[in-house]
């Protein structure tokens, strides 16, 4: 009796063990890595905060369930099915993903698509609460595995401006990765990342500042490299630069951080918004419903926090750039309540 508990122990043991490890997949074959690019000449990135991306069940969140949007399987299906459609239509060659909770639902979603094309690419956060992460589908690999960095800081930080009054603590970037490509001729580092969310709280303020300056640091080794830089995803931040369609204002400087105009880097580089290249009124990449009325037709339900920084020598190469608002955000809706962020690039 004994034996067969031990024997049934060990197997549950190794069973549950590797499905935890096969929510990650940060690792590239070199042997087989390639750029199956259509055409080489052209790129197309997006940013995409897919809404609770979750198939298998995370039970401390309880999601699918009664902790998060899709109440049970067959909804958490609609949603994959949903989010596919958006991903088929848009056809990116790099498409980076927020709230996925591993490598599970983008080999699904992969799969959705018929298009062999792709290849995942997840690396775990610390984030155990939610059990969210981010992580990309692409057809271009990456030259290095999918790494994280554990670094700390304390905030508030001493060159923050409104979030003085939060109490301190420390933090880091729960979720994040960072790889690197080779496009066109350009070496290039992406760093993708969700901060914490609530861009009008004094607490969160401070500790995203603090996010944002562990990822500065990040950003100024890679341009003292003389790497080009893509700094993309859910900063659940408002631009102070590039005005969202309600001309929301930031009370932190987490923009500015990442871009190089404020913190510790400050002035080192200079990253800018693809946003620019996008008309005010359509700087909407998020929904709300602040009024809890459930209608669409409230333009305070929308704002600009899903967002994607590029060094200059990118920005050149920019040939269009839109936030796509193909489906319609109200209670009860199976979309993402966010919209994706698309930049295409022309490499001459």
């Amino acid at each position: 009796m004994n034996l067969v508990f031990v024997f049934l122990f060990t197997y549950m043991y190794m069973y549950f063990t590797a499905a935890a490890s096969d929510t990650e997949c940060p690792t590239v074959n070199i042997r087989t890595s390639t750029d199956r690019r259509t055409e080489k000449s052209k790129l197309r990135l997006v940013q995409y905060n897919a809404e609770w991306l979750f198939i298998d069940y995370y039970s401390p969140m309880k999601c699918p369930g009664t902790g998060c949007t899709w109440t049970n399987d067959s909804e958490a299906q609609t949603h994959l099915d949903h989010i596919a459609g958006v991903v088929s239509y848009l056809n990116p060659d790099i498409i980076n993903f927020c709230e996925v909770e591993g490598c599970d639902e983008l080999q699904l979603l992969s799969s959705k698509l018929n298009d062999k094309t792709y290849v995942p690419y997840l690396k775990k956060g610390t984030d155990t609460s939610t059990g969210q992460n981010v992580g990309m589908l692409t057809r271009v690999d990456p030259l290095v595995d999918l790494y994280r960095t554990e670094q700390t800081m304390a905030y508030p930080v001493p060159y923050t401006t409104n979030c003085n009054g939060a109490s301190g603590g420390t933090t880091g970037v729960s979720k994040h990765y960072i790889t690197e490509f080779s496009l066109n001729g350009y070496d290039i580092v992406m760093i993708a990342a969700h901060l914490i969310a609530i861009p009008d709280d004094v607490g969160r303020c401070a500790q995203r500042e603090a996010q944002a300056s562990i990822l500065q640091q990040v950003i100024d080794g890679y341009v003292k490299l003389d790497y080009d830089v893509i700094v993309l995803g859910d900063f659940n931040d408002y631009d102070a630069e590039v005005m969202d369609i309600n001309n929301d204002k930031p009370i932190s400087n987490v923009l500015d951080i990442l871009k190089g105009n404020k913190g510790d880097f400050a002035g080192n580089y200079q990253l800018y918004n693809i946003a620019e290249e996008i008309v005010q009124n359509q700087r909407y990449s998020d929904w709300w419903d602040s009024d809890h009325n459930c209608s669409t037709f409230s333009q305070r339900d929308f704002s600009m926090i899903d967002h994607v920084l590029v060094t200059s020598g990118l920005k050149k190469n920019i040939l269009n750039a839109f936030i796509y608002h193909g489906y319609n955000e109200y209670c009860g809706k199976y979309d993402s309540d966010h919209f994706p962020v698309v930049v295409d690039f022309l490499f001459t």
